[in-house]
This record gives structure tokens, sequence and C-alpha cells, in this order.
């Protein structure tokens, strides 16, 4: 096998010493040609497109469901269990896990990426048999295009389900969250919602929505200063009341009760029980205190309205309101009065969450992607944000946040980082060669590096991301070693041959095994990883097929362009190697003498 080997070998050899020799004798041909390979690789790079880091099928979703706002918890269980019944149909086998409302502590919420805002919403997080584990976006593709049709009045959206991506989005639900920054929240409002139709048109763009809701049913409570103010009675002392009765007096009016036993304080709750009411009648029974009883001397805030699920869940007693009243149609003043007696109610329709970035209010237009990469829809919604910038309202901007402006920001270091590594080398190499000229002829190898890095992504159809990049600054060091054992070699040569292509003939002829080893040892290396097997393989493979299609581009560049380019610029041997040549001679007469 050794001898077959060799003789196949030697086969090859002879082989690309012939190419070589063509290449050499039509030395401009070649160049014209590997330019225009370079440069119509160069025009395949907006085919090829832009990721942070590649999508992973995980074999789960997460699908957050939102049904129409004031929705209550109950209605919204029954629309999960719908909506539930509607994904099994698709996904049969498949384990299924509901999250839905607000936790009770807003503390839970705030480590997570969850973009649930209240008792109408939630999220469903699926994970898939195994026979179904590997086709995850078709199933999502699915699901986003049947289950709007079977529930109109539902709003669908998918979050990141696996820990890389929830990662990568910085706590966002989507990897592209446009804000509009401002104070006048009715005109910015109207520009978000032009902005998420324009974004919705996108090519690519999936689940577009904005995050925040303003159709919450919601009851305004409108104090009747005068009729208050007759009865010895503020709007801040309505205000107090209806917060201790509906939400406790722990951060208004806290009470302690001191335990004479152990001399241990405790902290004393008074709340309304919530499932004492249950109409309107019986939250305008509520009683409203005036300072002098010592109820109300600590309040926060002013009331501008409660909203409809606060009017159901909490209040106070019926028992508890005719304690309070002897007679509640006489009103005398500095007495404790009842609500329906001080308020005008009206309905109406409100804001469910209200969200600020660096104290300022914003309005966030998410944006998802699907069947296409994150840079090209970035770079579309990036020119919508240019458009929209001649006519914003007074006060307002528009700022792009979220993954793809990471990525952007990524993109740009490690750009700057290969110029900076490629620079670094040829500083070292020019110290080392005590030259300017060979290091610039062992770097003419690394367009060829990135014109197979360029093409091996094409093929794939692998975007750039941060892992090929680092694969492209993998592939640039061995590009630059496989030159260097060929310029090395042909310095030596030129110490007993003058004539540059004859010195490169040698150095091809001798130095094409190593090449070819560490090229091949490289490639083999990278093979499995390029295929992407195994759990989360899709994670690393970009890097290995950057890698490999580095090294293809860059061993022919090496074989074939840096001995032109040499023969054209290094006419003269390097000044070392006439010291050498004069010191061997010496030695030699020396030794004769």
């Amino acid at each position: 096998m050794h001898a077959r080997f060799n003789r196949a070998f030697e086969h090859g050899r002879d082989a690309y010493v012939a190419a070589l020799t063509w290449a050499l004798g039509h030395r401009v041909l070649v160049l014209v040609a590997f330019a225009l390979f370079v440069v119509g690789s160069a025009a395949l790079l907006p085919l090829i497109g832009e990721d942070f880091f590649p999508r992973v099928d995980a074999g789960q979703f997460r699908l957050h469901v939102r049904a129409l706002p004031g929705t209550r918890i109950e209605e919204t269980e029954r629309i999960f269990e719908e909506v539930e019944q509607a994904i099994r149909q698709r996904t049969p086998g498949a384990s299924i896990i509901d999250n839905i409302g607000l936790p009770f502590i807003g503390f839970n919420l705030a480590y997570s990426d969850s973009a649930t805002i209240g008792s109408s919403d939630g999220e469903i997080l699926v994970s898939l048999s195994e026979e179904q584990k590997h086709r995850t976006w078709d199933v999502m593709r699915e699901l986003r295009r049947e289950l709007p049709k079977q529930f109109p009045d539902v709003m669908f959206f998918f979050q990141p389900s696996d820990i890389v991506n929830q990662i990568l989005n910085f706590g966002l639900p989507a990897p592209i969250d446009l804000q509009v920054v401002g104070t006048n929240a009715a005109a910015n409002f109207a520009l978000a919602q032009r902005l998420r139709d324009e974004v919705a048109r996108i090519p690519g763009a999936a689940d577009v929505h904005i995050h925040q809701v303003f159709q919450q049913p919601q009851l305004n409570l409108e104090v009747d200063r005068v009729k208050a103010s007759q009865l010895g009675l503020t709007q801040r002392d309505v205000t107090s009341s209806m917060l201790i009765s509906l939400s406790g007096n722990n951060q208004v009016a806290p009470s302690f009760w001191l335990n004479p036993a152990t001399g241990v304080s405790y902290n004393v709750g008074v709340q309304t029980s919530q499932y004492r009411i249950d109409s309107l009648d019986q939250l305008l029974r509520t009683p409203v205190t005036p300072p002098a009883t010592g109820v109300t001397e600590t309040t926060a805030g002013s009331l501008a309205g409660v909203s409809a699920a606060s009017a159901t869940f909490t209040g106070t007693s019926p028992s508890a309101t005719s304690a309070a009243y002897g007679n509640p149609g006489v009103m005398a003043s500095g007495d404790t009065q009842l609500l329906s007696n001080l308020v005008d109610v009206t309905r109406g329709y409100g804001p469910v969450i209200i969200n600020h970035y660096n104290v300022a209010p914003v309005f966030d237009v998410y944006a998802n992607v699907d069947r296409t990469d994150l840079g090209t829809v970035g770079a579309a919604v990036e020119g919508i944000v240019r458009r929209a910038q001649t006519a914003l309202p007074r006060g307002s901007s528009l700022t792009l946040r979220g993954e793809y402006a990471t990525m952007q920001s990524s993109f740009t270091r490690l750009g700057l980082g290969i110029v900076f590594a490629v620079l670094l080398v040829y500083l070292l190499m020019a110290v080392n060669f005590q030259s300017w000229l060979d290091p610039f002829i062992i770097l003419t190898a690394l367009p060829g590096a990135m014109a197979g890095i360029i093409w091996m992504l094409f093929v794939t159809r692998t975007t750039f991301s941060v892992p090929s990049l680092m694969g492209s600054i993998m592939s640039i060091g061995v590009a630059t070693a496989n030159s260097i054992l060929l310029v090395t070699f042909a310095n030596d040569e030129r110490a007993v041959v003058p004539d540059a292509r004859e010195a490169m003939f040698a150095a091809g002829h001798a130095r094409l095994r190593p090449v070819l080893m560490t090229a091949a040892a490289m490639v083999l290396g990278m093979l499995p990883m390029a295929l992407g097997f195994g759990e989360g393989g899709e994670q690393n493979a970009p890097l290995g097929r950057a890698v490999i299609g580095g090294l293809v581009g860059a061993t022919l560049t090496t074989l074939f362009l840096v001995p032109i380019i040499y023969s054209y610029l290094r006419t003269a041997p390097p000044a070392d190697h006439e010291r050498r040549l004069q010191d061997e001679e010496t030695r030699e007469a020396a030794i004769h003498g």
C-alpha cells in the first residue's frame, strides 16, 4: 500500500509540475483569471446572508398566545385548551406545557424573557416526539399559517425556546426590536402601527407585532372635588381608601403587631378579600375614610382609573360597608362616606402595559425571522427606519435593538480582528525574513482562501456567523503557514539557482507533499464538524465548512498563484542568501585549502 501510494503521489506531483509549468508560462492569463474569480466570489456575498449564530433545531418550540385584552384567566385557560387540541392534531405524541397569566410576584418575571403582560395571554412550550424532532421549523410554519385562521381573535407569535437563542436575544422575545421612543404616546403608537405594517411586508419577517396593548377595558372613577371638599375629604383620601381596600396597606400604611411573649414584630396586612366584590355596586360601596380616623395618614399617588380586572377581584364586603355606616343616606362633614357618593363612573379602554427604556417611554415593534437570514431582514428594517426618520413626531426617535444590533457590532469587531491579525502576521514575518517583499508574497494566498470560504458557504447554504468567521481566521493561519513553506524553500534554492522560476519549480516539487499533508489533515479533521452530525451540530458546522473552504482555496492559490507572484516580484535573490553563498564558498575553499 505504501509503494502504491507513493507511485500515485509521484504521478500526481508530475501532473502538478506540468500544470505549474503551464501557469508560469501564461502568468498574465492566470492572474486575470484569478482576479475575475476573486471578484466573482465577492459578488456572492449578498446571497450568503448573515446570522449572529446558526439556528439550532432543538426539537421544541415556544408559542405565545394572546387573547383579547381584559379576558379573564378562566376564559384564557379555555382558549389555551382549544389551541392545545389544534397543536396536538399536528404534533402527535408531543409534550405540551402551558404557562398562563402573570406570576404572583413580579420579581419572578424580571428574570425571564417572557412577553406575557396580563391574564389574557401566556406561553405554550411544545417538545416534539422523536419522529418529528428534526422538523421543528416545518411544524412552526404550519402553525403560524393555520392557527390564525382557526382563532381569528387570538394573536400568535413564537419566542426562542432553546437557551442559546434566549441568551443571544438578551432578554427580548424576538431578535429584532424596533423602538419608538418619545413622550407623545398617541403619535408614537400610531407610528409604531405604521412601522409594524411595513416590517410585516418584508420577505422573511415573521411574527411582527407591537408589544404594548391599549385595548384593556377599565373603569374610570372621576372624583367630584366640590362634593368631597364639602364633606371634608380630598382626592387623596379617596385614592388612599381605594388603594388600601384593593391592594392592601403594606405599601402606604404598614401595620405591625408586637408579640409580647417573644418580642417579635409581625407585619399585618389589611386588604378586602378578593371574592367579596363581584359587581360594580360592591366596588362603589367601598368606605372612604377621612384622615382624622388615622387610617389614611400616609398615602401615595392619585387614582385615574381602576381596571375591570381589579374591580372583579378586589374590594370590600357588604357587611364591612354596612358596619361602617349607621345610615348611608346621611352625609356629614368629616364622616366616613361611600365611594359612590364621591365619584362618577365611566367605562373606557387603557394600556395593559407601559414600558420605558432609560426613563423614556417606548413602543416596541418585535419581528422574528423565517426562511431567510437575520442580516437580510435587519437590513430591510434599517431601510424602513431611515425613511421614517424624515417624518417623526416632535421629540420622538427610532432605535433598532436586539440580536441584530449585537450581531452588527460583533461582526465589525471580528472584521477588524481579521484585518489586524493579517497585519500582525505580516509584521512578524517582515522581522523574521528581514524583508518587506517576502511576507507580501506569502500573504497573496489569502484572497484565494477568502474566495474558497465564500464558495463553500454559498454551496452549503450556510450564512456568515460568528463560528464561520472564527473558521476564517483559522484557515488564514494555515494558509499562511503553507505559503511560508513554499517561499522559504524557493529562497533557499536561490543560493544555487539564480532564476526565480527554476527556484519555484524546485520548491513546488519538494514542498508539495508537506503542503498537501497539512491541508488534508485539517480538512479531514474538520469534516465531521462540517457535516453537523449529532445534537446541536448546526451550531459548529459553519466553522468546519469555513475552514475546509478556506484551505481548499488557499492550497490552490499557494501552489499556483504564489509562484507567479514570486517570479514577478522576487527578481533578485534575497540579500541573506547572497551572504550565505559567499560564506559557503569561503568554507569550501578553506576545507580544500
